[in-house]
């Protein structure tokens, strides 16, 4: 009962960031308070989706009490949501800052807080320098809290009505995403399969850092979402786990062509696959790291170059799975 519980929380927080109501906020307030990480941070991730039409002093101190969250995907969903609100989120500079320098925080957390660092600052500089842009998509002027949550969504600059189109195809796409985050790894990562769950342990397992469907930009004009990074190897893992289907092959190949683009070691691993991921993970890992069946890991010599065995379709300017 209690997972239908959290099913049913987790998939209201979503529905309210969707509706754009503004009185929305007292609800996901609550949600917060939740005992299930997942709708935390679904939560949090929703108080950023209604930036613009929410009370925003309300919404910068319900995410600010969240960048204390003991759940890391809590804080990091919290971390992203403030720079939404721009000039608005000053209140949490201070907290941002400290997140930035505490040496117990994930890397991604602390990547994550410099960059709305950057945004929020800017949106402040704007604000008292006057400074008026324009709209990429229809040229009118943007106000510097519109660009705020455009730069956090895309990194272009946007007027509100012209981010709500494009932020529209995306929101409902992302969405999908999230919903289908059901499995729980032993560390508290939810993810999308029994693959990732098996590659989430046994990075865990090994005290590898890892960074779980992030949206990075490899390459200019195009953002992509790795199922895994490790950000101390510099290495990306994709988990191809719907190999029988078409479109998906086709998506999957887009994909890593991005990664030879670019330059970026890959290694690929595929649902066929799942019985025998343990094994396969040593060694396919091993190649650019030293892993023990136990425990503890050190870096190897990297090779060069991805794997050449050839998931999700590669778009521009959009986040990519």
């Amino acid at each position: 009962m209690r997972f239908a519980g959290d099913k049913e929380a987790a998939d209201k927080a979503v529905q309210l960031g969707e509706s754009g109501d503004a009185n929305a906020l007292n609800v996901l307030g609550s949600f917060l308070k939740h005992c299930s990480p997942n709708v935390r941070r679904l939560a949090a991730s929703a108080i950023g989706k209604l930036a613009g039409k929410a009370d925003t002093a309300q919404a910068v101190r319900l995410l600010q009490v969240c960048l204390s969250d003991p759940h890391p995907q809590v804080r990091q969903y919290s971390v992203k949501a403030l720079s939404a609100y721009g000039s608005s989120a000053e209140p949490a500079l201070v907290d941002l800052l400290d997140m930035t320098q505490n040496a117990d925080e994930t890397d991604y957390n602390r990547r994550d807080a410099a960059k709305a660092l950057g945004i929020i600052q800017e949106a402040l500089k704007n604000v008292a320098e006057a400074v008026t842009k324009t709209c990429q998509k229809c040229g009118s002027d943007v106000l510097p809290d519109e660009e705020a949550r455009a730069q956090k969504a895309f990194q272009r600059v946007y007027c509100d009505h012209c981010f709500d189109e494009v932020f529209l195809t995306r929101r409902n796409w992302e969405t999908q995403v999230e919903l289908h985050k059901t499995i729980q790894a032993k560390d508290g990562t939810v993810v999308q399969s029994e693959g990732e769950r098996i590659i989430t342990e046994f990075l865990a397992r090994h005290s590898v850092p890892y960074r779980y469907d992030n949206r990075f930009r490899i390459i200019k004009g195009y953002a992509i979402r790795p199922d895994f990074y490790l950000p101390e190897s510099d290495l990306y893992i994709e988990y191809w786990g719907m190999e029988d289907n078409l479109d998906y092959q086709i998506g999957m190949l887009e994909k890593k062509k991005l990664y030879q683009q670019a330059g970026k070691r890959l290694v690929s691993f595929y649902g066929h696959e799942k019985a025998d991921l343990p094994r396969l993970l040593l060694e396919r890992l091993g190649r650019y790291m030293r892993l023990s069946d136990d425990e503890g890991w050190s870096r190897a010599e990297p090779e060069s170059g991805a794997d050449s065995i050839p998931r999700r379709a590669a778009s521009q300017e959009k986040g990519v799975r």
